[in-house]
């Protein structure tokens, strides 16, 4: 049989970006099983299709018998005769699908199974394309909004961007750049199987990395980040090198680096904090802004610990809703309870 699909294959590969020979492939495969109504004994089906010349066969070889007994693989010698008239028996004969019904099913699969082999392809093309970059900020175009997640294009390819991993006042309008950063790649999944974040610890790690050059370079090392996403932040950092400061470093002259970093993150105050093997030092400085007085271990056990702070800085330490001091204890580990410091003390 002649089939004209060359150059639909080839137009295809070009708007899908998928190899020809997959599409091939998707067509023989559908062939396969949408022969299976006429070829219902379990035969081995065959499938000749060299689409550059146009030509197309689907067949299953059997045994011509005087008494078949297994139809999957042996023909009655009357009909093997129909085909080959002079067949004999124990020969082979190419039991070929009728050309009505070939032409039929061909264009049944090239609306079915072959688009969904080919969105197979293009699947696994951006599994590969994306899973090795996770961890990595891209900017994508806001495209529309569906079932709580922000659908945006990054390299031709639809990423989701659930609304709960978005900073809280964030408004995003069709056509909007959103920058994130690629935290879940997902193999096989209906839809985008790629996710961002911008509400991610990962994401202000890496805005780090971009802002400041000895991040980048590993000069400065990040121990630790926790956020109250576009609320407050606190990132905990220790340098490799002793004359480097790693929290003016971070900081910047005259808070430049910081505060660009902030204005991406749509005002989110960003605490940079110097990491300390001493629990007691390190839990004094992750309660910044704040100026605390002393921090008393109260039970090891229990990783819990005692904060005096001036009355002037209570407010502070604890913060808006407490999440000053919430945001310091999961950075140290350690629940941190806050007292005012008595003045006959």
């Amino acid at each position: 049989m002649k089939v004209n699909v060359w150059n639909t294959i080839l137009q295809l590969s070009k708007e899908r970006s998928v190899e020809p020979r997959v599409i091939i492939q998707a067509i023989e495969e559908s062939l396969r099983v949408a022969s299976a109504k006429f070829f219902s004994q379990n035969e081995k089906v065959q499938v000749l299709f060299k689409p550059e010349k146009g030509d197309l066969r689907v067949f299953a070889a059997k045994t011509a018998a005087e008494e078949p007994k297994n139809p999957a693989e042996e023909i009655s010698l009357a009909e093997a005769r129909a085909i080959r008239p002079d067949v004999k028996a124990g020969e082979t004969v190419e039991v070929d699908l009728p050309a009505d019904t070939l032409g039929r099913i061909a264009a049944q699969a090239a609306k079915q199974v072959i688009f969904q082999k080919v969105r197979d392809a293009e699947q696994e093309k951006v599994y590969s394309a994306f899973a090795p970059r996770i961890g990595e900020i891209v900017t994508g175009v806001v495209r529309r909004v569906e079932d709580g997640v922000v659908i945006l294009e990054v390299n031709r390819t639809e990423v989701a961007f659930p609304l709960r991993e978005k900073l809280p006042n964030e408004e995003l309008r069709r056509g909007d750049l959103v920058k994130a950063v690629i935290t879940q790649v997902f193999r096989g999944t209906p839809g985008p199987q790629v996710v961002v974040s911008r509400a991610s610890p990962r994401f202000l790690a890496r805005l780090l990395e971009t802002e400041i050059p000895e991040i980048a370079n590993r000069t400065i090392e990040i121990k630790d980040i926790v956020r109250q996403a576009g609320e407050r932040a606190k990132v905990a950092v220790a340098s490799r090198e002793r004359d480097i400061d790693p929290v003016g470093a971070c900081i910047g002259v005259k808070g430049n680096r910081i505060l660009a970093i902030s204005k991406e993150l749509q005002g989110e105050k960003v605490d940079i904090i110097a990491w300390s093997p001493d629990i007691a030092a390190y839990a004094k400085a992750a309660l910044s802004p704040a100026k605390v007085e002393r921090v008393q271990l109260v039970s090891r056990a229990d990783k819990a610990m005692l904060a005096v702070v001036p009355g002037d800085q209570l407010s502070l330490a604890i913060g808006k809703k407490g999440i000053n001091v919430k945001l310091a204890s999961r950075l140290v580990g350690w629940k941190i309870s806050i007292k005012q410091e008595d003045a006959h003390e």
